[in-house]
């Protein structure tokens, strides 16, 4: 059996690409197509070293750093592939990887990350992000989008069966696509955290410091907690808005290598996360160090963290109700070896068996 493995674009190694490495170790022999290629020499590992078939867009101008630039080229690029020779097509898709063209004898399993965001649900978060929220700008901006989600719709009966990372995204594949789903949720690498039964007396946050991770949301929370220590792991185009409401209590220590960011998940007495999330893989991965999660109550946190048993939610994105759902996580005891138990649901092991046996079931 001949098999194409299809992704959106490679350029790092983050949540999308942890399934795809797994997919990888899953079919060695298979092939690898992407929109484009620019991954550097130290994250190659994940991929093997495998040759990349990569689109036109790859060499068009400045596609290193401005590729989400060419959006509107990507239906037509992602559709240039040439797959009839392949018996199995697996899609890892965000974006345009599943509107791939394949043949009525071709088995092609999606692997969806998320319906594509900016063209669906949540389009006006990421204009504004853009900053493509008003004017002639938003315009045109919203004129190609209308463009791709037709194209997405064309596109949904390409694909014979819809993987799901999460029940989350199994209910915005039927609401968007109208199709089925199975959840298998992502892998993580759980032996990679040490359970740590002493926390210290400080809470965590760590993420890249973009608009929906609501990192400000966070600080500004802790500030007006003084007696209460917050520290900050990470970067982003929001650092500076983040430093403004932080209070003394607060400390941002800025991008960090991981192992640096594991010993502060491990003594953490609590991770805050307050991003609606597809899944969340950090949660998970401070639930392995035995460190419970006090998050917002919406997306994939809903499906990773228990309340009362590894962490808690608060129901709004605002202030007011981080700091009351901390204050209840103050009156509440957790076991650190019951939050790692929760997070070895989520193992690299587990997701490996579960999609051979899905794809076993489908050829």
């Amino acid at each position: 059996m001949r098999i194409a493995i299809i992704h959106d674009w490679l350029v790092t190694y983050a949540g999308a690409e942890r399934i795809l490495e797994q997919i990888i170790n899953l079919f060695p022999e298979s092939d690898l197509f992407s929109l484009i290629d620019f991954l550097p020499s130290d994250k190659r590992f994940f991929i093997k070293n495998k040759k990349v078939h990569t689109s036109f867009i790859q060499y068009l101008p400045f596609s290193k750093t401005m590729y989400r630039s060419y959006l509107p080229l990507f239906p037509t690029a992602i559709e240039t592939f040439d797959l009839s020779e392949y018996d199995l097509i697996i899609s890892v898709s965000h974006c345009v990887a599943k509107g791939v063209k394949v043949n009525k004898t071709q088995k092609h399993i999606c692997l969806c990350c998320s319906p594509v965001r900016y063209a669906w649900d949540l389009r006006e978060q990421y204009l504004a992000e853009a900053e493509l929220d008003s004017g002639v700008k938003k315009i045109i901006a919203n004129k190609i989008l209308d463009y791709v989600k037709r194209w997405d719709i064309k596109t949904i009966n390409r694909v014979t069966d819809y993987v799901a990372i999460s029940k989350y995204i199994s209910d915005r594949i039927k609401n968007n696509y109208n199709r089925d789903s199975y959840v298998i949720y992502p892998p993580v690498a759980i032996d990679k955290f040490d359970v740590c039964g002493k926390k210290e007396n400080f809470y965590l946050t760590a993420s890249r410091m973009v608009p929906y991770k609501k990192i400000p949301l966070i600080a500004e929370a802790f500030s007006k907690m003084p007696d209460k220590k917050l520290i900050i792991i990470g970067d982003g185009p929001e650092f500076e808005k983040v430093k403004k409401v932080a209070g003394s209590n607060v400390e941002l220590l800025g991008y960090q290598e991981d192992n640096i960011l594991k010993e502060y998940m491990k003594k953490a007495k609590a991770f805050v996360f307050a991003a609606e999330e597809d899944f969340g893989i950090v949660p998970v991965e401070a639930q392995a160090c035995g460190t419970p999660v006090i998050a917002y109550g919406k997306g994939g946190a809903l499906e990773t963290v228990i309340n009362g048993v590894s962490g808690t939610f608060f129901k709004e994105q605002t202030v007011k109700s981080i700091i009351s759902a901390v204050n209840s996580f103050e009156k509440m005891s957790f076991d650190p070896l019951k939050v790692r138990r929760n997070a070895e649901r989520f193992s690299i092991d587990r997701f490996k068996t579960e999609f051979t046996n899905f794809v076993n079931s489908k050829i």
